[in-house]
């Protein structure tokens, strides 16, 4: 945890986000860093980005495969627009690995995976969080899973397993272009990418000196 929260700048935003029903909205300037510290350890923290002069060009994940050549993020994972512009690098990463196929849980999912109704799920914290940037469920894109693990066996088959990150792991981006960030801090009980019990993580948005 010493490491994590050991920064070398100003801090301009210090914001520790409960999982559950809850989202995290930021529009981070060029040069800005945005460090997502896990506190409890396996939390996953799914992650919508959008060039903030123009919503309707956000990140695109085929795009940030194809030209990163890796499914997993890591340090210097670049994440693509559709446009093929760079709104945010990664340049820090204490766990080495996070997903960009899994895409965020949802109450109808979890309803067809587990016969289980009106789950709390990170696609409805998205709705709220886009809600109040007058944007819509068509503004949901496939999103990358910080700390989320779900590794692709030689056979094509995948599956979220137990999260890599340990307790005071973090990931931090730094934002290339104006960039519009939304986040859901997974309340998902039913899948180990949350460890089986969601906890909080910490946000720390803060310029270089």
């Amino acid at each position: 945890m010493l490491a994590a929260t050991s920064i070398p700048g100003k801090i301009v935003k210090d914001t520790t986000v409960p999982a559950g029903a809850n989202n995290y909205v930021s529009e981070i300037p060029p040069g800005r860093r945005l460090r997502i510290i896990d506190i409890g350890g396996q939390q996953a923290v799914d992650f919508l980005a959008f060039d903030l002069s123009n919503t309707e060009i956000r990140y695109n994940n085929a795009n940030s495969i194809k030209l990163n050549r890796t499914i997993y993020v890591t340090k210097g994972f670049k994440l693509y627009s559709d446009v093929a512009e760079v709104l945010m690098t990664v340049v820090e990463d204490s766990v080495g690995r996070h997903d960009t196929i899994g895409g965020a849980c949802s109450s109808q999912v979890n309803k067809l995976r587990y016969g289980i109704e009106g789950t709390c799920a990170c696609r409805d914290n998205f709705l709220v969080a886009l809600a109040g940037r007058g944007m819509s469920a068509k503004d949901i894109h496939a999103n990358v899973n910080f700390f989320m693990n779900v590794p692709v066996e030689a056979d094509g088959s995948a599956e979220i397993v137990e999260g890599l990150s340990t307790p005071g792991d973090f990931v931090e981006l730094r934002a290339d272009k104006p960039t519009l960030v939304v986040m859901s801090n997974c309340p998902q009980f039913y899948n180990p990418c949350s460890g089986w019990n969601p906890t909080p993580i910490r946000v720390v948005e803060w310029d270089p000196q």
